[in-house]
């Protein structure tokens, strides 16, 4: 049997697990046409999140277009991307036609290179660079207006997906009030936004000064719940002929604490260190999260070496009891340093996403096998 569970890449279909309530929201909101950001840490499920509530909305006939601006480092590349999915998905839909499909470019400032794959008639569209940027932008904005006027004249909801929206900036700083200026004249486009960097994300979207500011509804991403994990772990064991016991399942979830990435990566492991027909243990568990923490052993030690001596201090800190590190009592218990120094480790953690604050208010590492990782780490003749 192959392992049923899967990390590092979308969870789709069965590997997609609950998530039952924010597929509804999500699925309501776009069906209205809200716009809608995406926050959550990294290794969340955003980005499978939003596929799987893609699949339903094809199903409903709404028309969806997804460009990663993590792939678009230039506004020529960011139109070549556009040009392509609104092609593909939604005007070829809509006319059956090729050369219909292809005629709403006609009208670009700069007139694209169109090819046609010999092996399976896939269109792709080039824009040289050396234009000048009035021309450039223009034929952004154009792009952009495409999907709210096709989507009108056929009556048709549409969703403009952007993953990695952060990265807008980095094409051009001027690129999100144009973005801007032409969305919030699209009623029948739903514009989706999601990316790993989650304080650039609030920046955009929270900063007054900002042209996003609070142009979209924020949708928080949290841990899911091990009541609700629980029961998939144990089913996804069953369908492939083992077992695994109660207590193996609540310390799979007592490490991962329901944090979507790493519980499928420490039942891959587990399910791996279980024989055929057999049940899984606290042993099997103990092993995978070994295995689990040496396959992350060259992730981690970057985001270690790229850590100065107090973030470090703060990270031993969090590591051992998450908790409010501001206070006098933590920085005793831990021996920590004086507040401002505290303070001033704690930002640089929240900017590289390391750490991020429970419901309750302390402080805790992201990625759960990250601090257990800094625990052995800390061990005497580690």
């Amino acid at each position: 049997m192959t392992n049923p569970f899967l990390y590092g890449s979308l969870a789709l279909d069965e590997a997609f697990t609950d998530r039952e309530p924010e597929l509804a929201e999500l699925g309501s909101d776009l069906r209205n046409g809200q716009d809608v950001v995406i926050l959550a840490p990294r290794r969340y499920g955003k980005t499978s999140l939003v596929w799987r509530v893609q699949q339903e909305l094809l199903k409903k006939r709404i028309l969806v277009a997804h460009v990663d601006l993590m792939t678009t480092p230039t506004k020529e590349r960011l139109a070549e991307k556009l040009a392509k999915t609104i092609h593909d998905d939604i005007a070829s839909p809509l006319y059956r036609a090729r050369e219909a499909a292809l005629g709403i470019f006609r009208g670009l400032r700069i007139t694209p290179q169109i090819t046609l794959d010999p092996d399976d008639a896939s269109v792709a569209f080039g824009f040289d660079v050396g234009h000048r940027r009035a021309d450039v932008d223009a034929t952004l904005e154009r792009l952009f207006e495409l999907p709210g006027e096709l989507g009108a004249e056929r009556k048709r909801r549409v969703v403009l997906v952007l993953d990695e929206f952060q990265e807008v900036t980095d094409i051009d700083p001027h690129l999100p009030r144009l973005m801007r200026a032409v969305f919030q004249q699209q009623p029948e486009v739903a514009h989706v936004y999601l990316g790993s960097k989650r304080h650039m994300l609030r920046r955009i979207f929270s900063d007054q000064n900002e042209p996003f500011w609070r142009s979209a509804k924020q949708m928080e991403l949290g841990l899911i719940a091990p009541v609700l994990f629980a029961p998939y772990i144990v089913e996804r064991f069953r369908q492939t002929g083992k077992s695994i016991t109660e207590e193996a399942v609540t310390g799979i979830l007592r490490v991962t604490r329901g944090h979507p990435y790493a519980t499928q990566e420490l039942c891959y492991f587990v399910w791996e260190e279980t024989l055929p027909r057999r049940k899984a243990s606290l042993l099997e568990v103990d092993r995978g999260l070994t295995g689990a923490l040496h396959s992350e052993h060259a992730h981690f030690s970057l985001l270690w070496d790229g850590a100065a001596a107090g973030q470090r201090l703060l990270l031993q800190a969090l590591a051992a009891e998450p908790g409010r590190p501001y206070t006098a009592a933590y920085r005793r218990e831990h021996s920590l340093p004086a507040t401002t120094s505290v303070q001033k480790a704690l930002s640089a953690l929240r900017r590289r996403e390391l750490v991020t604050t429970r419901r309750d208010g302390a402080i805790e590492i992201a990625e759960p096998f990250f601090a257990e990782w800094i625990i052995r780490l800390s061990r005497p003749g580690a």
